[in-house]
């Protein structure tokens, strides 16, 4: 596999990588890893608006209410 890493992001990965006692490729898998594992913001707050969007017309609820008739409905 071939990657393109300009010279001066390559310097501070390689300087990274031994400060941490481990490999450059150790190092990018690592933080590969990561990044592809954290929720990309943007997405999110799509998905925010379309349930915020979807539940407009839903009306207001009280989670006090809610727990009170849940608790005498049993």
């Amino acid at each position: 596999m071939m990657i393109s890493i300009p010279d001066d992001l390559l310097a501070e990965l390689d300087a990274e990588a031994e400060a941490r006692h481990t490999s450059r490729s150790a190092l990018i898998a690592q933080a590969t890893r990561r990044e592809i594992q954290t929720p990309d913001a943007a997405r999110v707050d799509e998905l925010v608006s379309a349930a915020r969007a979807a539940l407009a017309d839903t009306g207001t609820w009280s989670a006090e209410k809610l727990v009170r008739e849940q608790r005498t409905a049993h």
